[in-house]
């Protein structure tokens, strides 16, 4: 088990601080990597204080990972209140979000109840900005059971729900009490959101650490098949580099975590124009971080090998680097749909894009054509 500390600084006001009215106002909090950590969860938050949570789970582990959690709760007297949502990337809408207000409004929840947050990224995403709003804030614990939420969604205090008109376009800020991702979880995923996950993983190397790319290249098939050690230092590095940028630009005001966004502004293009739900994310920032590899190339940022090994490891990892599968996408809509990108200014785009394997650095005013180039494969 690897217990990784993200420091945050304390906030002048507890009741801003994500940790609930009456709590420190230090909003620290550990990511719990490991096996058999769904059976920790009712100690930790036992020895937190916690006596009431909400727990909030999909429909696809509510039966399993949820009930597992929930029992961990309830043998040690805190008491439980089950809430599902569908499954899928629709959940994270506002008719979603104001159904669980109104179930934790009719149950009297207030501002010493807990919410726990059990299963993928809309989950954790949905039930962050549930307990960001509700009640001016109460507090949240992640429990993330796919890969793409325990290496990224789930750590940092991202939460938000879908408009219409784009991805995440209406959130808040609203760091965990603590995240326990459980490495056994991962074994019950399809293999198409397994995979998917993989996509973020592949970003971290590629922004943060080539050290930590060129061991992917030496894994891939390892990682693949799920084997457990690899999976976990996986899991783990990813954490740990996703704890640090947090640490260092937990609201994206100096600019070092927007490199975390590295491929989603053609990502959550895609996902908006094909329909949500069609692309899963991993996919599309997969899809995404293969353009935006050739943008820094045709842009002359980065040595022209650098996109064929970046595919090539996506390739081997059994995700996309071409939307072939989707069917054609009109650029005059995939680019409407960046300028409301929030990393864009005044509707002018702006990229994360690679000056190297394990750089990257936000690059404003980019030209159109050549962002259609890439569009046209």
């Amino acid at each position: 088990m690897a217990v990784i500390r993200l420091h945050l600084p304390a906030a002048a006001d507890p009741d801003s601080a994500g940790t609930g009215a009456g709590s420190p106002p230090d909003r620290s909090y550990d990511i719990i990597c490991g096996r058999g950590i769904l059976d920790q969860v009712g100690d930790r938050l036992t020895a937190a204080g916690v006596r009431r949570a909400v727990v909030v789970s999909d429909a696809a582990v509510a039966a399993s990972h949820a009930r597992r959690v929930s029992e961990s709760l309830a043998a040690r007297g805190i008491q439980v209140i089950p809430v599902e949502i569908p499954s899928g990337e629709a959940s994270k809408s506002l008719s979603e979000a104001g159904r669980v207000w109104g179930i934790l409004a009719e149950r009297a929840v207030d501002r010493s109840t807990h919410i726990v947050a059990v299963g993928g990224g809309v989950v954790g995403d949905l039930a962050g900005f549930v307990a960001a709003t509700f009640a001016r804030g109460i507090p949240v614990w992640q429990v993330p059971t796919t890969l793409v939420a325990q290496v990224d969604s789930a750590i940092g205090g991202k939460t938000g729900i879908n408009l219409p008109a784009g991805k995440n376009l209406v959130g808040a800020f609203w760091q965990p009490s603590g995240v326990f991702s459980d490495i056994d979880t991962l074994a019950t995923l399809p293999n198409r959101e397994y995979l998917s996950g993989l996509a973020e993983v592949v970003k971290y190397g590629m922004i943060f650490d080539p050290g930590f790319f060129a061991w992917l290249e030496a894994h891939a098939a390892e990682l693949v098949d799920r084997s457990p050690e690899p999976l976990a230092h996986a899991v783990e590095r990813s954490a740990a580099l996703k704890a640090a940028v947090v640490e260092r630009d937990e609201r994206e005001i100096t600019g070092a975590r927007a490199a975390l966004n590295y491929g989603h502004t053609f990502a959550h293009a895609f996902e908006t124009a094909a329909g949500y739900g069609r692309l899963l994310h991993g996919e599309a920032v997969a899809i995404g971080m293969s353009c935006a590899a050739r943008l820094a190339a045709d842009m002359g940022r980065i040595a022209a090998d650098i996109p064929g090994r970046q595919d090539a490891i996506l390739t081997s990892l059994g995700l996309p680097i071409s939307l072939a599968g989707v069917g054609p996408l009109a650029a005059d809509e995939l680019l409407a749909i960046m300028a409301r990108d929030k990393k864009s200014v005044g509707g002018r785009l702006r990229f994360v894009l690679p000056s190297r394997i394990g750089a990257v650095d936000l690059v404003a005013d980019v030209d159109e054509p050549l962002v259609r180039r890439v569009l046209a494969g």
